[in-house]
């Protein structure tokens, strides 16, 4: 059991980039990291690692012992869900990475339905907008919205997302409507900075999909202040139907172009390619899966 400990802190060691990341990840001490570390290439009679004060990097037989180390741990997790294949109890830690505004808005009440139903489990959730790296922060998956480019990330697909174009009363009355996407030109927009894109692209009602850029008045990297910038009558914005519905239902905002449609986006549960999912991991996303579908079960009835 020992030596299935050290090779784990090795791996953790490895994928966050030195001992101080990966006492941070585990919640241990550097010095209880260090040790592991050395008790295993005493045993294995070999150096793992060149270490310096800021980063850790393989030896030529530590990518051996490393690649073997991961079909080890990945054995050891099958072994373990083949011993109990009815789940009776989830245990661990389970780290996963939310998007800020929607977990907030739509993910407070399963998260508190996951965690009363697995008692055991320890639930570290990292709340932010920023496309964390899974592997190299330990992450066991993350939850993400938009379109998923290509990359070494396994995705399922959770729930759509609607986009809505926005403004204030007194934008509009000051800038005037829009009728058409010919009048966008006059109209300082605010941006969200992980958009891919530099230009919207909406479909008319005619079912052409038209593009259009406009002069960017304010990015920031959260649609939550976005929407209450868009209140304040600073611009133009696009946004996720649940961050602004609740402004757009007491006024404070409207819908522009509302016979005009987006791309629908989608929250993906990601998770990195050719690893060993975990019970918890697997349990963890079957569980959103059902929650979005009796949602949507519930808002169509």
């Amino acid at each position: 059991m020992a030596q299935l400990e050290q090779i784990e802190v090795f791996i953790r060691v490895v994928e966050a980039g030195g001992i101080g990341k990966a006492a941070e990840q585990l919640d241990v001490a550097k010095s209880a990291v260090s040790r592991r570390l050395a008790d295993l290439e005493s045993q294995l009679g070999v150096k793992l690692l060149h270490r310096n004060t800021r980063q850790s990097r393989l030896t030529e037989e530590g990518q051996r012992v490393y690649d073997k180390a991961l079909a080890v741990r990945e054995a050891v997790n099958a072994l373990q869900e083949a011993a109990s294949p009815d789940q009776a109890e989830l245990t661990g830690t389970l780290r996963v990475s939310l998007p800020l505004s929607f977990g907030l808005a739509h993910l407070t009440q399963p998260l508190q339905t996951f965690a009363e139903r697995w008692p055991q489990l320890k639930l570290s959730m990292d709340f932010s907008d920023r496309q964390v790296g899974l592997i190299e922060e330990g992450f066991d998956l993350a939850l993400r919205i938009g379109e998923l480019e290509a990359s070494n990330l396994q995705a399922r697909k959770l729930a759509p997302i609607r986009l809505l174009m926005v403004a204030s009363p007194d934008y509009l009355a000051h800038y005037g409507a829009l009728d058409s996407t010919d009048d966008f030109d006059a109209h300082p927009v605010l941006r969200y900075e992980g958009e891919t894109h530099q230009a919207w692209t909406l479909q008319a009602p005619n079912g052409e999909w038209v593009t259009v850029q406009q002069p960017v008045r304010m990015m920031a990297n959260n649609g939550q202040f976005l929407m209450e910038m868009a209140c304040a009558g600073l611009g133009l914005t696009v946004a996720p139907e649940f961050i602004v519905r609740e402004a757009l239902e007491g006024g404070k905002l409207e819908r522009v172009l509302p016979d005009h449609r987006f791309p629908e986006l989608a929250l993906y549960a990601v998770y990195p390619q050719n690893r060993y999912l975990s019970a918890k991991a697997r349990a963890f996303i079957d569980f959103l899966v059902d929650w979005f579908e009796q949602a949507a079960a519930g808002a169509d009835s």
